[in-house]
């Protein structure tokens, strides 16, 4: 579950920047690398414990894959509140900017 979870976050991310592309404003191709890198990682997780487990691997128990969602989950949120932090130091439309140094009447 955490691989689909990713892949999953990752083909979806990698569609909203495709169609942006040209103009990356909101630096989506940052949380593309976060969801295709935590993709490949648990790619290569799951080769290794198939390769511990093999066929059992196919049958995981409802708590494990309850856990494993959990967990894929879990991922996907901190690849979120990566992608925003860096947005938030960038500030690539000028917001924060422009909030803080706003002039009083």
């Amino acid at each position: 579950m955490t691989l689909l979870t990713s892949v999953f976050a990752a083909l979806i991310c990698t569609i909203i920047w495709y169609k942006k592309a040209p103009k990356d404003e909101m630096k989506v191709n940052i949380l593309c690398w976060l969801y295709w890198g935590s993709s490949l990682m648990w790619f290569v997780d799951a080769c290794f414990e198939y390769a511990e487990l093999g066929a059992e691997y196919f049958t995981p128990a409802p708590t494990d894959m309850l856990n494993d969602l959990f967990l894929g989950l879990s991922v996907v949120a901190l690849g979120m509140l990566i992608w925003l932090v860096i947005l938030l130091i960038k500030d690539p439309k000028g917001v924060i900017k422009s909030s803080l140094f706003k002039e009083k009447k």
